[in-house]
Parts: structure tokens; C-alpha cells; sequence
């Protein structure tokens, strides 16, 4: 499970680090990088999409990158890590949903066997990354037959990609407080919870 804590403060974090949470997210650099002190040797992922200007910060400050949505910003990644002397962990952020709204590698691509080809070559290329797995978003429903079918559809986009690299992607980062349970039962290895740990998140002053 990893504790997101976007928009509490590091009291927040503290607490939480208190009660036996090791694993926080965080969705921007910044507000990241701001709460780092309150645990420093917490395993802190990004879990909002990365954003090619903030790469080098974002490598400097996360052991986990979760919203990687192409290959050209993996090669970027994989640049700022070597410069860095870091290897963080990537998910590849696919927008399962389709959703115009949402940052992510198309579905119907991944079943191109072209553009899988592509995407294979990128990930055999990079050198000072560890590639885990995919990272996705449910859909906005109620229903979690919707929302199961949508994390079964990146489950098996995870294990085609598997299957065309050779490489091992034991990682499915996808479920957060109100959709976690349909998540885990398609596979989920990492769960992104907030307002079910923490409460609403309070208004920004």
C-alpha cells in the first residue's frame, strides 16, 4: 500500500510513519520534495504524471515513478538517472479508460503489434532505470464490475508486454480508496490510498 498524502502536511507524514507506514505519494514534485525530511528513509513514489520539465527533480527525489507515459520521457528519465547515480523503479502509465482527461499510453496501441514492437525497443534500450510494470487509473463509476473489467484490460496489457519483451513487469500499480478492492482482486501489487487512510483532504488555504 502506499499512503498518499497529498495536500496534509508532514505532521501527517510523521503520524503516519509512527503507526508503521513505510511506503508514501505523492502527486507533484514539489509538495514532495517539501515533505522528504519528515521521512527520509520512507520508500516515497510519484504517483501524479511526470512532467518532462520537473525529470531530474523527480529522480533526485523518488525511489518510484509511476506516471511514465511514453518512451520518449523514459529515455529522459533514464538520462536523469545516470546523471544522477540513481536507478529508480518506472511504471509505464497506461490510460486504460481511454479517457481524453487522462495522461497514459493507448490500450489499442499496445494491441499493435507495431507499436509494441516500439515500446519493447524503448525498454530494452534503457540502462539506469529498473521498468517494473504499468500504472492506470479506473474509471470514474460507482460500479465495480466497470471498474474491475478496466484493471482486468491492464492486467492483460501487463502480461502482453511481458510476453513481447521477455522481461519480467511483476508490478501493476492501479486501485486507490474508493475502487481498491476490484483492483486487488485483478492483481494489484500496488494499492494508491489516501482519503481512505487520512480523510478528506483539507480545503487549500
Amino acid at each position: 500500500m502506499v499512503a498518499v498524502t497529498k495536500g496534509f502536511g508532514p505532521e501527517v507524514v510523521g503520524a503516519a510513519l509512527a503507526a508503521g507506514l513505510s511506503r508514501f505519494g505523492e502527486n507533484r514534485v514539489q509538495e514532495g520534495e517539501a515533505k522528504l525530511p519528515a521521512a527520509p528513509d520512507a520508500e516515497w513514489h510519484l504517483v501524479g504524471h511526470l512532467q518532462s520539465n520537473k525529470v531530474r527533480r523527480a529522480v533526485a527525489a523518488f525511489r518510484w515513478l509511476h506516471g511514465v507515459d511514453s518512451v520518449k520521457l523514459l529515455r529522459r528519465v533514464d538520462e536523469a538517472a545516470h546523471e544522477h547515480g540513481g536507478r529508480p523503479r518506472v511504471l509505464l502509465q497506461v490510460n486504460v479508460t481511454e479517457a481524453g482527461s487522462q495522461h497514459g499510453l493507448s490500450p489499442s496501441g499496445l494491441a499493435d503489434a507495431v507499436a509494441i514492437g516500439d515500446l519493447v525497443a524503448g525498454l530494452t534500450a534503457v540502462a539506469s532505470v529498473d521498468v517494473m510494470g504499468l500504472m492506470g487509473l479506473g474509471p470514474f463509476t460507482d460500479d465495480p464490475a466497470l471498474s474491475r473489467s478496466a484493471f482486468a484490460t491492464l492486467r492483460r496489457l501487463r502480461d502482453r508486454l511481458q510476453d513481447a519483451s521477455g522481461m519480467a513487469l511483476p508490478e501493476l500499480s492501479m486501485g486507490m480508496s474508493a475502487d481498491l478492492e476490484p483492483a486487488v482482486l485483478e492483481g494489484a501489487t500496488l494499492v494508491r490510498v489516501g482519503t481512505a487512510l487520512f480523510g478528506e483532504r483539507p480545503e487549500p488555504v
